[in-house]
């Protein structure tokens, strides 16, 4: 474990895994901390991670001001954490509601992208978000799994605000419900910090036009990897969200959800070093 001071002079900390190129990755949850993200379906072998605790969440400290866990507040952090370690660009990856903060990153700061990878990303920053129907809709191909007839009804009940969330459909978040997702969730309670988590995507965190201006400006490649199985967001939202940034390429992952590297870590892996290895100013090749 490394740290370092955000602009705030809250003591932050981070993970360095692996050797090679660095790869500056931003955990979701939201305001879960990066340990879930594990080896990323095996890129250890091939990068060298630095994965961010955010603020308040696993190893790093608590902020004086608990309203610095909106989201935008930690975009300097971020650049902090880069010039601490002497990075002139990086190659940035954010998955879930840590890509909004790399959106929002990108936006602030696209000089410092080499590349941007948004993995199964909460595209709130750019004005459209999941709804309701988007993650019934891929719910429901779920419904030949045995879990599936206690499942849905649960879900539909949490999502229309009539039901607590329920562990029940825990399922639907992940491309396959075996012993590697059920550990996986079983881990996320001890993780995540949830007073951070309600304010995360506090009022005020996104002004989507704003960022949307912006991101004109981003000349790096981005990746927006979806999961064919995922509610949030769905591949035709994932394509919307591309559709934010001058140089992009989708790729949906088959049989895939919201934590695609666990769910078939070879393909994972063999795309998202595809992505990595390509020429950074190369034209993005066809969506899919």
């Amino acid at each position: 474990m490394s740290t370092f001071t955000a602009p705030d002079g809250t003591r932050l900390a981070y993970h360095l895994r692996g050797e090679g190129e660095p790869l500056v990755v931003l955990p979701g949850g939201p305001m879960r901390a990066s340990a879930y993200l594990g080896d990323l379906g095996g890129l250890t072998a091939h990068r060298r991670l630095a994965l961010l605790d955010l603020r308040g969440t696993g190893d790093s400290a608590l902020p004086a001001d608990p309203a610095t866990y909106r989201c935008d507040r930690m975009v300097e952090d971020v650049e902090a954490w880069r010039a601490h370690m002497g990075l002139e660009h990086m190659d940035l990856l954010g998955h879930s509601a840590g890509a909004a903060l790399a959106v929002l990153y990108a936006a602030r700061h696209p000089e410092r992208i080499r590349r941007l990878l948004l993995i199964t990303p909460n595209p709130s920053p750019l004005g459209i978000r999941a709804t309701s129907e988007d993650r019934l809709a891929a719910a429901r191909l779920r419904a030949g799994e045995p879990w599936f007839a206690e499942a849905f009804p649960a879900f539909r009940a949490w999502l229309a605000g009539e039901a607590d969330f329920d562990e029940v459909f825990l399922p639907f978040f992940y491309g396959r419900w075996d012993g590697v997702a059920r550990a996986h969730t079983d881990a996320e309670p001890q993780q995540t910090n949830d007073e951070a988590a309600e304010r995360y995507f506090g009022d005020g965190a996104f002004t989507p036009d704003v960022t949307r201006t912006a991101l004109a400006a981003l000349t790096a490649p981005v990746l927006v990897h979806a999961g064919e199985l995922d509610g949030g967001p769905r591949p035709d939202l994932a394509r919307r969200a591309a559709g934010a940034f001058p140089k992009a390429e989708v790729a949906v992952q088959p049989g895939a959800g919201h934590y695609p590297w666990l769910d078939d870590p070879e393909w994972f892996l063999n795309r998202v070093l595809a992505f990595l290895d390509g020429p950074a100013g190369a034209a993005p090749p066809s969506a899919e």
